[in-house]
C-alpha cells in the first residue's frame, strides 16, 4: 500500500481532543438540567413541617401560621366554647366528621389531640376563601343562634369552633384539620402524625 501523506497520529490526536472537548460540552449541558430537575432549598422548605411556638397564645385568641404555602389556624378554645360544641350537633351537617379530611386523632367532638387548642386549615371546604375568626356569641350580623366560630364571607358557609360545617351552608364538609402534634406543653409540630407529647 502507497503512503498517502496521512499522519495518522495526528489524527488520533485530533479525533481523541474533540471527544473530550464534546464530552465537557455535555457534562456542562447535562449538569444544570439534572440540577433543575431537584427542588429548591425554598420549595424543600415550603413542604417541610412547621414548629409553632403557642406559649403566648391567650385563651380565646386566634393565631395563623403558614404551612405547605396554606394557612393554618390555631385556637386556643375556652372551656365555655368547648362546653357549646355539643349543643350544636342538630344543626351541623356532618357532625362527626365521616365526610370530611382529618387525621385519625381528631376523630372526637374537639376535631384535636388536645380538645382546648384547635388546629386546622384556614381554607372554606367550598371555594378556598378565608373563613373570618367570629368567637363573639349572637352579634347582630350573625343572628341570635351563632355560639362562636368561623364565618366564611364569600358565600356565607358558616362554620362551628371545631371547624364542623352547618346546615344550608354551601360548603360540603368540615374545614380540614392538618397532621400535626405536641412536641411539647408550648410547641406543636405541623406536617407530621408524630406521637403526642
Amino acid at each position: 500500500m502507497a503512503d498517502t501523506g496521512v499522519d495518522k497520529k495526528r489524527r488520533r490526536f485530533l479525533i481523541g481532543a474533540t471527544s473530550a472537548v464534546g464530552a465537557v460540552g455535555v457534562g456542562a449541558i447535562a449538569i444544570p438540567f439534572i440540577g433543575s430537575l431537584t427542588p429548591s432549598a425554598r420549595a424543600l422548605a415550603a413542604g417541610a413541617p412547621v414548629e409553632v411556638d403557642i406559649s403566648k397564645l391567650e385563651v380565646g385568641a386566634m393565631m395563623s401560621v403558614e404551612w405547605q404555602g396554606k394557612v393554618v389556624f390555631l385556637v386556643n378554645r375556652t372551656a365555655e366554647m368547648l362546653e357549646k360544641l355539643p349543643s350544636i350537633v342538630p344543626q351541623l351537617k356532618d357532625p362527626d366528621s365521616i365526610e370530611s379530611v382529618q387525621p385519625e386523632f381528631a376523630n372526637n367532638e374537639a376535631r384535636a389531640r388536645e380538645a382546648e387548642y384547635l388546629v386546622m386549615l384556614g381554607k372554606c371546604t367550598h371555594l378556598g376563601c378565608a373563613p373570618k375568626y367570629r368567637p363573639e356569641v349572637a352579634p347582630a350580623d350573625l343572628g341570635a343562634d351563632w355560639q362562636g366560630g368561623f364565618y366564611c364571607p364569600c358565600h356565607g358557609s358558616r362554620f362551628d369552633l371545631s371547624g364542623r360545617v352547618f346546615k344550608g351552608a354551601p360548603a360540603g364538609t368540615n374545614m380540614e384539620i392538618p397532621p400535626y402534634y405536641f412536641k411539647s406543653e408550648s410547641l406543636i409540630l405541623i406536617g407530621e402524625n408524630g406521637a403526642a407529647a
